[in-house]
C-alpha cells in the first residue's frame, strides 16, 4: 500500500528510496525500437568493447525513464499533476543486469498562484547495485494540495 503525498505531505527534507529492479536486455531492445535510437553502443557488444566498455550498454534515457518509473511506483508516491522540467545528469554507464534503485528528496517547494496545487523540485539519484550513483538530477514536478484533493 503507497502513501500518497501531497503538496503539504512533503516537506523540503523528506526522502526516500524506491523500490529496485534489473534492468534487462529486453528493456533495452524495446526501448531501441520505440525510441529508434539502435546507436552500435547500445546494441552491439563488441563494438561497446571496442570503446572501453564491459559490453553494450544501455540508453541514458532509458535509465532517467526507470528512474521516474521507481518514483511513481515507491511505496511514498506524490500526488502528482504533471512533470515540469528535467534538468538529468548521466555519470556511469548503465548495463542490462544491472539492479537499480532510486533516492528521491525534495529540495524545494512552492504553491501555485492558484493555491490548490505545488510545485516541488525534486533531487533524485539512479544507483547500481553497489550503491554507485548512474544518473542523478532534478525533476520540477506538480503536485496536488490536500484542499484540491479533497474535492475529487
Amino acid at each position: 500500500m503507497s502513501d500518497l503525498l501531497f503538496y503539504e505531505d512533503a516537506p523540503i527534507g523528506l526522502s526516500f528510496e524506491t523500490g529496485g529492479m534489473v534492468v534487462t536486455e529486453s528493456h533495452i531492445v524495446q526501448f531501441a525500437g520505440l525510441s529508434g535510437d539502435l546507436f552500435d553502443l547500445h546494441m552491439d557488444d563488441e563494438f561497446a568493447r571496442s570503446l572501453g566498455f564491459s559490453g553494450r550498454v544501455a540508453h541514458g534515457l532509458l535509465g532517467l525513464i526507470l528512474m521516474d518509473g521507481l518514483k511513481n511506483r515507491a511505496a511514498q508516491r506524490f500526488a502528482a499533476v504533471a512533470s515540469l522540467s528535467w534538468q538529468w545528469n548521466f555519470r556511469r554507464p548503465l548495463y542490462p543486469g544491472d539492479r537499480i534503485h532510486g533516492r528521491v528528496s525534495v529540495t524545494d517547494r512552492r504553491l501555485t498562484k492558484r493555491g490548490d496545487r505545488g510545485i516541488l523540485t525534486l533531487s533524485l539519484e539512479l544507483r547500481n547495485g553497489k550503491d554507485q550513483i548512474l544518473q542523478d538530477g532534478t525533476n520540477l514536478l506538480m503536485v496536488r494540495s490536500r484542499a484540491a484533493g479533497d474535492s475529487q
